[in-house]
């Protein structure tokens, strides 16, 4: 937490921001972005340097018109190359706006309908019902992740790059989990099956017609389809020791696979915002741009997700957005359409650095409204989070099975008043406790210490992570071996299903 005299020094610099922002003369007659105010460099470079990043790369757009582009630090520290606005960087998720915009271009050519299940265009490969029957699996649920498939991230390093095959992937791990259109469960496997449906359906590799289709019509001539390797001008991914991480590959390139500038990137937020740049083409109509910034999970209606695109409202201002963290990245593209700015921070390191840089550049050019709002946010002592209560819709035994593609376990769960414990793979198994218990919007979340019996997943040491769906006496979703290691980090989930046996839990061990 800031101390309460940086609080105010923050705040103030705030002030300071914004007014330099009105200052600014006629946008329109501006032709080249400069670099950022002196005041709010300095405190971008502090927040740079107090959090060791190698660099950072900024650009701000308002009112269609490019207002500064900015770097910080090293894009290569060891060939102490300096990053600029045009270094390449690795987006991670910010692929996933780019690969919505080519399915959205071919719904509009009429070869894509959004209501129709995913597996029509999926050649031979198929998405498995389990929790429920695969049709519902639409492309228009795929693309607001609300399809019914389960978390899953997977990235191959090294030589291990030649094994991905997202036919397999499909196959082992495009598993509905939850019934198509009751949970927004955020999917990279999802935007990476969209992705093997744009190449199925235009008859192109799915990084062809986004150069094609996307890219070069939007002006965007570096920006690319990329696991980094061999790329010129482009940023090398650290991790938190300065350590260069080796190139990786993914089984979900429609997800993570775009590596663009933030001098481009400003300009696809541009377009996204309707605005028309010369010398550039639409691949999408406004209106389908509208489709794509509509809420389109369930619950909330105030945040939760468009078609590619993060919906929601930041200290009350409309907010159109995507982020994007993997090993050695941290991204973040920002909309507000209602005040027509475009926010772009990259970082190739990750940290959550570039949401307070986004902070800071918005409280510059953003009505004054934010930057009040934004005062009062930090003058405001921050309340800590409640500790875990277990709910009485979770109370009870529950027995089931997690069916893997390699075959079924058992799995248990008991939950009294004061915890919730898991038995794993045989009913003879001890009782862990589950970490980081959540219940929220009926899903249970949490760890707990296990093995997934599956040759890629007991390859190295993981946990196993849930997210479990109750209704009434049932408990489905997804059970996933969870990596964190410097060259092994995947998500891979098996079908859990679970009954209610008692509605109190049985003596459990201390």
């Amino acid at each position: 937490m800031l101390t309460t005299p940086r609080r105010r020094r923050a705040t103030t610099l705030a002030g300071a921001f914004l007014a330099l922002g009105a200052a600014t003369p006629d946008l329109g007659a501006q032709t080249q972005a400069a670099t950022l105010p002196p005041a709010l460099r300095a405190e971008v470079q502090r927040l740079v340097d107090s959090a060791r990043v190698p660099s950072v790369t900024i650009a701000v757009a308002r009112n269609g018109t490019v207002l500064w582009e900015d770097a910080f630090g090293y894009a290569d520290l060891e060939h102490q190359v300096p990053a600029t606005p045009t270094t390449l960087y690795s987006l991670a998720s910010i692929s996933k706006p780019f690969t919505a915009t080519a399915v959205m271009r071919l719904v509009e050519q009429g070869r894509i309908r959004l209501d129709e299940p995913v597996n029509r265009y999926l050649g031979g490969m198929r998405l498995t019902g389990r929790a429920s029957d695969a049709s519902g699996a639409t492309v228009r649920r795929v693309l607001s992740h609300t399809s019914g498939l389960p978390l899953h991230y997977r990235f191959y390093y090294g030589g291990d790059t030649a094994n991905v095959d997202i036919a397999q992937t499909i196959a082992r791990y495009g598993i509905l989990v939850f019934p198509p259109g009751a949970v927004y469960e955020y999917s990279n496997l999802g935007f990476g099956i969209l992705g093997d449906v744009v190449a199925q359906v235009s008859g192109r590799s799915y990084e062809s017609f986004m150069r094609d289709e996307v890219f070069r019509p939007l002006g965007l001539s570096n920006t690319t389809v990329s696991t980094g390797a061999g790329l010129t001008n482009a940023a090398v991914r650290y991790d938190d020791e300065h350590r260069a991480i080796p190139f990786y590959d993914f089984d979900h390139r429609g997800a993570s696979a775009v590596w663009s500038s933030a001098d481009e990137l400003v300009r696809f937020g541009m377009f996204h915002l309707k605005e028309r740049l010369p010398g550039t083409t639409r691949p999408i109509a406004d209106s389908t741009i509208d489709l794509m910034h509509r809420l389109a999970t369930p619950g909330d209606t105030v945040r939760g997700y468009g078609l590619g695109w993060g919906i929601g409202r930041d200290l009350g201002e409309q907010l159109v957005q995507h982020t994007g963290g993997m090993p050695g990245v941290a991204t973040m593209l920002s909309l507000y359409p209602a005040d027509s700015v475009v926010i772009v921070v990259l970082s190739n390191q990750s940290s959550g650095i570039p949401g307070r840089i986004a902070t800071e550049l918005a409280a510059a050019v953003l009505p004054p409204r934010y930057a009040t709002a934004l005062a009062e946010r930090r003058a405001t002592p921050r309340t800590p989070p409640s500790p875990f209560t277990v709910p009485s819709a979770l109370r009870g035994e529950w027995r089931g099975t997690v069916t893997t593609y390699d075959g079924k376990l058992s799995m248990a769960i008991r939950a009294d008043s004061a915890r919730v414990l898991v038995q794993w793979g045989t009913a003879s198994a001890p009782w862990v406790a589950l970490d980081n218990a959540s219940f929220r919007s009926d899903l249970l979340g949490g760890s707990f210490a296990g093995t997934m019996p599956t040759d890629d997943a007991r390859r190295v040491a993981h946990v196993i992570g849930i997210h479990l769906l109750v209704r009434g006496d049932t408990m489905r979703g997804w059970a996933a071996a969870e990596a964190r290691t410097e060259t092994n980090d995947y998500s891979l989930s098996a079908y859990a299903d679970l009954t209610r046996t008692s509605s109190t839990a049985s003596a459990a061990p201390q």
